[in-house]
């Protein structure tokens, strides 16, 4: 870790820091907290993915939906309108909307093939992303003066390294830039998170092998065809699996890269003053065993 004592954190004269865990326990709450200080730089990889790496798709993917409307056509065909997403940290809708869901088309679902097309995009894209935090470093210093930095990662970011290879092409780069920090929920928070996502089920992104293993299962065990799927059926049985086989990815990245604070913690942060006190305990109780 580049903090190995609570002091080493507490003295860093630029603060380096990685959250991760499932979406929907504080990530981008503590990264706005910080960000609005002024003395901390929020790089958001999910808006680095759906701006940088999947804009062009988004965008496209849009502008075939809007081809199909003749006036829309017209007008695109002719310059005389554009289309484009407006992501923003607090709004990835159009990234989400993209991936997409699979199963019937007359319920919004894709292909099964051209639903993992834009799955294996996301993966490309999210560890180009994750990668990319060692420039905006830099960037976040020499270019704008921050003297701090937090990157604020997507809840699949467990789908993409292998946290128990301590070569991890990933985690090797990241580990020696920033001080990764798991955000730790009960099993409370996990069946709050799964009674949220029951109510609004939105595109995720997973591992093409567990995709695939529950995309049989699923076909199996509700004996339908994959174009009679009902889309949110499908991610909202998906998704409290997931969570399942995500927890001990997240801890094992915790163990062996970094640091944990659980959500409750999380909660009471008010302040970056507070935020670097959890931080702080965090390491020292590794550092303690």
């Amino acid at each position: 870790m580049i903090y190995d004592t609570e002091a080493a954190y507490l003295d860093a004269p630029a603060k380096r820091v990685m959250l991760f865990g499932m979406s929907g326990l504080g990530k981008t709450y503590l990264a706005n907290i910080l960000r609005g200080s002024g003395d901390w730089f929020h790089y958001s990889v999910d808006y680095r993915i759906g701006t940088r790496y999947m804009g062009e798709h988004i965008a496209d993917n849009f502008k075939r939906e809007a081809m199909k409307v003749p006036l829309l056509r017209e007008l695109l065909l002719t310059d005389s309108i554009y289309v484009a997403s407006n992501i923003t940290f607090d709004n990835l809708a159009p990234l989400s909307t993209y991936l997409g869901k699979p199963g019937d088309p007359a319920k919004g679902g894709l292909p099964f093939d051209e639903y993992m097309r834009r799955q294996d995009q996301h993966r490309t894209a999210e560890i180009a992303a994750l990668l990319d935090t060692v420039h905006f470093i830099d960037r976040a210093g020499n270019l704008y003066g921050y003297a701090h930095f937090v990157c604020d990662t997507g809840g699949s970011i467990c789908e993409v390294v292998n946290p128990d290879d301590p070569d991890d092409p990933v985690m090797s780069v990241l580990s020696d830039a920033v001080l990764p920090v798991w955000i730790e929920g009960s099993e409370a928070h996990t069946a709050a998170l799964v009674r949220r996502f029951d109510r609004a089920p939105k595109p995720m992104y997973y591992r093409p092998e567990v995709l695939a293993e529950e995309w049989a299962e699923y076909l199996r065990t509700h004996d339908v065809a994959e174009d009679r799927v009902d889309p949110d059926a499908f991610v909202r049985w998906t998704y409290a699996r997931a969570l399942a086989h995500r927890q001990p990815r997240y801890a094992t990245m915790a163990r062996n890269w970094g640091v944990s604070v659980t959500a409750d913690q999380v909660r009471d942060v008010r302040t970056p003053a507070d935020f670097d006190a959890m931080i702080a305990a965090a390491i020292a109780r590794r550092a303690g065993g």
